[in-house]
């Protein structure tokens, strides 16, 4: 399904950005599902990146070391791959129950913009995110976001864009999942005045947007704020 959508993106694309566990749904059975590092689904998502000439971007069960992460996977049409794991787990769910937390943060230049990608309930810390000294251009936000939290999801992600000056993307599932939980999507492009440049709802949807790389860089000359923002550091293992 994922196959046939990415085939029916028209033009030259830079980036294709799945949601949270695409290939299984949001699961705690990490057991049932997991898959090895360079696994099938990490192969598939290097011939889509070839395919297309395209980054692609999702997070999926692995197993490593008898460890379970909910891991995304930075994929280059190259073959070069980055990986970050899922820093916070959502303990209402149990996942941390079953899967091994992250401990640093992925923050990689793609065609002249610096990225970092992150994943679902990471949306809720903002200490996590924290652009300190404009690390990046674009935050990314791969997602099994529940209908019923759907407005924190786009409060939150607007402030994420706002605070970090910077570009905040949500890719969001639609539908309902095995245990019939529904999801209403919510996926957004978001620039860094917190304005919306494209928001879904529930439906499916393949949507191409392009980020503009000189406004982004205009605004931080004339709005400054990073340069007031309280530096810090974060212990991982906190």
């Amino acid at each position: 399904m994922f196959e046939q959508k990415i085939h029916q993106i028209k033009g030259d694309t830079d980036v294709i950005v799945l949601p949270e566990m695409f290939s299984t749904g949001f699961t705690m059975s990490g057991k049932n599902v997991a898959e090895k590092p360079h696994g099938p689904t990490t192969q598939w998502m290097g011939r889509m990146a070839r395919e297309t000439s395209s980054l692609v971007i999702g997070s999926v069960v692995i197993e490593e070391n008898q460890k379970f992460f909910n891991r995304l996977l930075w994929v280059q049409p190259d073959g070069l791959i980055r990986t970050y794991d899922k820093r916070h787990l959502f303990r209402m769910a149990n996942e941390h129950q079953v899967y091994t937390p992250g401990n640093s943060r992925l923050i990689e230049e793609w065609k002249g913009w610096k990225i970092c990608p992150l994943v679902c309930y990471d949306l809720r810390f903002p200490v996590w995110s924290r652009n300190n000294s404009l690390d990046y251009d674009v935050l990314i936000y791969v997602a099994n976001w529940p209908a019923t939290r759907v407005g924190t999801w786009d409060t939150l992600l607007k402030a994420r864009a706002i605070e970090n000056l910077s570009y905040s993307i949500g890719v969001n599932r639609v539908g309902k999942d095995g245990n019939d939980i529904p999801y209403s999507g919510h996926s957004a492009v978001i620039d860094f005045k917190g304005d919306y440049i494209y928001q879904a709802f529930q439906q499916e949807e393949v949507c191409t947007i392009e980020l503009d790389f000189e406004s982004l860089k205009t605004f931080r000359k004339k709005f400054p704020a990073h340069e007031d923002a309280d530096m810090f550091t974060i212990d991982p293992d906190f």
